[in-house]
């Protein structure tokens, strides 16, 4: 296949889904029992869902319209491996949770119920919808109460792989936001469907059981005991099953409060077809997947290379501490195996162009300082010199093109988001780029990066590092449309 072929073949393939269509041309083909542990969990999920319209919804919601999608949000005790259980919230008691599909352009109904003793909110994480019902209360959307509940009705668009999850303030309760298992994949499918993959496959990676550590300049540091893919532990979950010869299509999110995670699988490729479930310009092979916190990749493996490999987390303490699946071939035997890679650099602009930018009607520079707060706490982080909620309000104009230019002078990396809208990269580390359009953006230490976007979603919207320590410790602002 030609390269324009791939890039057309594969950038489908992104937005679309053909699984209701295929489920039983494959159970024929492969037989009930053959398919991936992945697929069996979330129709699990999917039904858990269902069940809650029915089993769950109190006597004064018995006159209103039944929601497409119901979440609860509650304690649960996860196990993710024999004897490893952690205690953390989650909704409708899995992680990661529901699986919810959505159409383009269709409106849609999600009701939460709040089966906790505090205000909660959940964030439509890559969605274009109005700021009342984005997830943020600080762009004006309503708290779930304690034991409460909240319907959320938008327009589902743009289409491509989202998620959802807590958008609450945690501090050193380590215990609270996105530090729990509350998350989950959301998938906006076009009306259209000519994708082409065999398997299907959404992975979350998270860190658990999170504990302050710190520093001898007194600076507290977040570490965890385990990590994972999903809700196991390296090898405490069923292998992902494959066929030589298949597509397996992934879609991966980076669900840690605070890690970057790198992924390899020994003697395979993952082809890039789409970034923060946008399509990519130039789709294009590589032999590992780096996500900063919040990002996702929708990636093809061409199974290829048979035997019984892991995919997992490149660096070692972290895959040791449990990121990572196996992933087994029909007809083969033995223990799996692990080929230690060596490091790979990350560009967003191999998956772009080079075409210079339009020329913005307003440009914002942003510049990212940290601020020591004293011994025995976090840094607070500024942006141009304030931390939230004392930083600078950004008016915009509705129709105008803004570049943001994220200036990173501090020494940390940081995976900055823009609420309800997309972003075009422009310029990274000073080269020009084009097409890659993102909602997340790893800012690396001493690096500036350069994005676009048309303001054309009016509210309030939230832009804050999404590193759960340092949007705590102030890395926010807002953009206010005045116009």
């Amino acid at each position: 296949m030609d390269d324009e072929g791939l890039k057309k073949e594969t950038a489908s393939a992104m937005i679309l889904n053909r699984r209701r269509r295929m489920d039983d041309w494959r159970i024929k083909r492969w037989g009930a029992n053959d398919w991936s542990m992945s697929r069996r969990k979330f129709l699990q999920q999917c039904s858990v869902v269902a069940a809650a319209g029915t089993w769950s919804r109190p006597q004064w919601l018995q006159g209103e319209a039944v929601a497409d999608h119901i979440l609860h949000i509650a304690p649960m005790k996860l196990e993710l491996a024999k004897g490893k259980i952690v205690e953390t919230l989650a909704y409708n008691g899995t992680v990661p949770g529901a699986l919810l599909r959505m159409r383009e352009g269709k409106q849609v109904t999600v009701d939460v119920f709040n089966d906790t003793d505090s205000m909660e909110f959940v964030h439509f994480h890559g969605l274009h919808i109005p700021a009342d019902v984005d997830g943020s209360v600080d762009e004006g959307t309503p708290g779930i109460a304690a034991h409460g509940h909240q319907r959320y009705v938008f327009v589902a668009e743009p289409a491509g792989f989202r998620w959802y999850h807590t958008h609450t303030y945690a501090g050193k309760d380590l215990k609270k936001s996105t530090y729990t298992g509350q998350f989950g994949f959301l998938m906006i499918e076009s009306p259209e469907n000519p994708a082409r993959y065999d398997q299907e496959i959404f992975l979350a990676l998270h860190d658990w059981d999170p504990y302050l550590v710190s520093g001898d300049d007194g600076y507290e540091m977040v570490q965890y005991k385990y990590a994972s893919i999903n809700d196991n532990l390296l090898g405490a979950a069923e292998p992902l099953r494959v066929r030589a010869g298949q597509r397996v299509l992934l879609h991966i999110v980076n669900a840690s409060a605070t890690e970057v995670h790198t992924l390899a699988l020994p003697n395979h490729k993952f082809t890039v077809v789409a970034l923060d479930g946008n399509p990519v310009p130039f789709p294009k092979s590589v032999d590992q997947l780096q996500l900063a916190v919040a990002e996702r990749i929708d990636a093809i493996v061409e199974m290829n290379h048979p035997g019984i490999w892991i995919l997992g987390e490149v660096h070692d303490h972290l895959r040791k501490a449990g990121m990572g699946m196996v992933v087994e071939y029909a007809n083969q035997q033995g223990k799996p195996q692990w080929v230690v890679p060596a490091l790979m650099p990350w560009d967003y602009r191999q998956f772009g162009g080079t075409e210079a930018a339009l020329t913005p009607d307003e440009t914002v520079p942003l510049v990212f300082r940290s601020k020591f707060a004293g011994y025995g706490d976090f840094d607070h982080w500024t942006i141009n010199g304030k931390s939230f909620p004392k930083t600078d309000m950004v008016p915009l104009q509705r129709g105008k093109r803004y570049r943001l230019i994220f200036d990173n002078q501090s020494t940390d990396d940081h995976p900055v988001h823009l609420h309800r809208h997309s972003f075009e990269l422009v310029r990274v580390n000073g080269q020009p780029t084009s097409g890659v359009v993102k909602d997340v953006v790893y800012v690396m230490a001493h690096t500036k990066v350069e994005v676009d976007f048309v303001a054309d979603n009016p509210g309030l919207t939230l832009f804050h590092c999404h590193q759960q320590e340092h949007m705590d410790r102030g890395f926010m602002m807002l953009l206010n449309y005045v116009g």
